[in-house]
């Protein structure tokens, strides 16, 4: 009989929760259905400035938005719910990601912040809460990213190709999985892959992202600019590593604008940022996994065709397509991944993995929030 879980992740461009319905059976883990949920405007803009390191954000602006987003992410539930006709009593437990402010592994201490309050949550829902994953990793002397490597494993390993699984989320990362059960998986952050177009299309056109890469595409690369942006430490740092929106953001632009000195118009600085997250990704495939037959790409850059048909040029030797391909909804990967990462944090199993974290140990992640009494 097929156990029901819940998972639900807010991304890097903050303006929409991914919410999913998985069921687990003896053959694996599906989405039976998924809803995107809106995050209001006032949340969305707090959530922006809290994330952002050179605005100072007050205690109390924390502890609002905190509550705010888990009164979001409950009104998500509840319309997964009401639209599949579904009693709570249905779900075992709802895996939340919450919405990273603050990723700092190279910090002194090393930390990451993730909010979204699981009480508020469970409360709200009458369900079982696991949420806080990264921090356990972190404590175990990992990154405490990226998590999803195990999913894609669990999910997406082949016995008969070496493949590779990319995410483009605001953040990119790859998870490398060779053929043979025997080597040790892989997987890091390989550097922006939204963050930076949305960013950018924000600050110059008032758009939330560059929808299916078309004001990119209407650019030129400028080959100057991309070259100083690779030279960014970040792309040559051997994993394990781990990034987020502290480090690539608009400010990050602008700098690389002003080392350039001299005129660059916008839509080509959107189609070089477009080429950086190809070659950023695809140098890191070739580095790391240069066996791969197949890379399999999920995440909201699937849809701009400017990246797609970069990852295609620049990886001649590998069949680079959408999950879709096999089977796996491009747009519900990351939220499947904590619905995955709650079950075994219930079944007292670990969700980290090591070899692609660098933590000491495999540990036990996330913090669980009891649903109601029966």
């Amino acid at each position: 009989m097929a156990e029901y879980f819940i998972g639900l992740i807010s991304g890097t461009s903050m303006d929409g929760i991914d919410t999913v319905l998985v069921a687990f059976d003896h053959t694996g883990a599906h989405c039976v259905a998924s809803h995107g949920h809106p995050i209001p405007h006032t949340v969305t803009e707090g959530l922006r400035k809290l994330a952002d390191p050179s605005q100072a954000a007050c205690m109390d602006e924390l502890g609002s938005l905190d509550v705010a987003l888990g009164e979001v992410l409950a009104e998500a539930v509840l319309c997964l719910l009401e639209d599949e006709h579904l009693d709570p009593s249905d779900i075992v437990a709802i895996g939340s990601h919450g919405q990273t402010v603050r990723h700092r592994p190279g910090g002194k201490p090393p930390f990451s912040l993730q909010i979204g309050c699981p009480h508020h949550l469970a409360e709200r829902t009458g369900l079982t809460v696991v949420a806080d994953f990264r921090r356990r990793d972190i404590a175990a002397g990992g990154e405490g990213a990226p998590l999803v490597p195990a999913f894609h494993r669990a999910m997406m390993r082949s016995k008969t190709e070496d493949r590779v699984i990319l995410n483009l989320g605001g953040i990119a990362n790859i998870t490398v999985l060779p053929a043979d059960e025997g080597a040790p998986l892989q997987g890091f952050d390989t550097g922006p892959a939204n963050a930076l177009m949305d960013a950018w299309i924000r600050h110059e056109r008032g758009q939330p992202w560059d929808a299916q890469g078309d004001w990119a595409a209407g650019g030129e690369v400028d080959d100057p600019l991309l070259a100083s942006m690779l030279g960014d430490p970040y792309f040559m740092q051997p994993p394990p590593k781990s990034t987020g929106t502290e480090y690539f953001n608009l400010q990050w632009i602008k700098k690389q604008l002003q080392m350039a000195d001299r005129p660059i118009p916008a839509r080509n600085v959107q189609r070089t940022l477009a080429e950086l997250t190809v070659a950023s990704a695809s140098d890191a495939i070739i580095r790391h996994a240069s066996s791969a037959q197949r890379v399999l790409v999920c995440g909201g850059g699937v849809h701009n065709r400017a990246v797609m048909e970069g990852l295609g040029r620049r990886l001649p030797n590998a069949t680079v397509e959408s999950t879709e391909a096999v089977g796996l909804s491009p747009d519900w990967i990351e939220a499947m991944a904590f619905a995955w990462l709650a079950r075994e944090t219930l079944a007292g199993r670990p969700g980290n993995v090591p070899s692609v974290t660098g933590a000491r140990k495999a540990v036990v992640l996330g913090s669980i929030h009891p649903g109601e009494v029966v």
